[in-house]
């Protein structure tokens, strides 16, 4: 298990390494691995370890440099966080309800739900398109949404918007400074700052509420 964990952690740690050898090694079948990495990251509420920004950020990064087009990836990214987000709010709304019977398990922390509700509490319907740029948090709004039957018409226009421009946004900072000399040498730097930075925001809405408590 820990060297899983290590083996994850490199792999996240050097995106744009490991990006590199899996398009030179699978060419245009980059893209339904990424796809596929970002429908499990939006979709499926036990695998919120998977990258989410800072993979877009990385893909952005090779496609400035490789047979990868922006534009596609932009599409087709889109299309799988939509599509994600969608399944996991029919999830919440279908078998939601009952996982909160049960304590923390090996595959569904209860405690990300309970966050994840405070969330709802404090910014209503727009926490779908604020916890696209929140890990964890961003795997489980929409099944929260689901489990408080919120409106499919609503959810869904929150869940466009905000897959679009999540994905747009770090794929386009990836593709026009991810190779910037600098950033390029201390890529995994970068990449430890987006993820401590995308984190910050659940962190200090759990510390204020934790704080406000006692």
């Amino acid at each position: 298990m820990i060297d899983l964990f290590k083996q994850f952690i490199e792999i996240v740690m050097h995106l744009d390494k490991h990006l590199g050898d899996i398009v030179n090694s699978y060419g245009a079948w980059t893209y339904a691995i990424l796809l596929t990495i970002v429908f499990c990251e939006t979709g499926l509420v036990i695998t919120p370890f998977l990258p989410g920004d800072s993979l877009l950020f990385a893909a952005g990064t090779i496609a400035a440099i490789s047979t990868l087009k922006l534009h596609w990836l932009i599409i087709g990214l889109s299309v799988a966080a939509i599509i994600g987000d969608t399944v996991n709010y029919w999830a919440g709304y279908y078998i939601g309800p009952k996982v909160f019977h049960f304590e923390n398990s090996r595959l569904l922390n209860k405690k990300h739900l309970e966050r994840t509700q405070q969330f709802y509490d404090k910014y209503g319907g727009k926490t779908i398109i604020i916890a696209r740029f929140v890990p964890i948090i961003r795997t489980f709004a929409p099944f929260v949404a689901g489990i408080g039957k919120m409106n499919y018409r609503r959810f869904i226009i929150y869940n466009v918007t905000g897959g679009i421009f999540w994905v747009a946004i770090f794929l386009t900072a990836g593709y026009y400074f991810g190779n910037i000399p600098v950033i390029k040498r201390n890529f995994t730097a970068v990449i430890f700052a987006i993820i401590i930075i995308s984190i910050m925001p659940g962190v200090i809405e759990y510390l204020r509420h934790r704080y406000a408590r006692k």
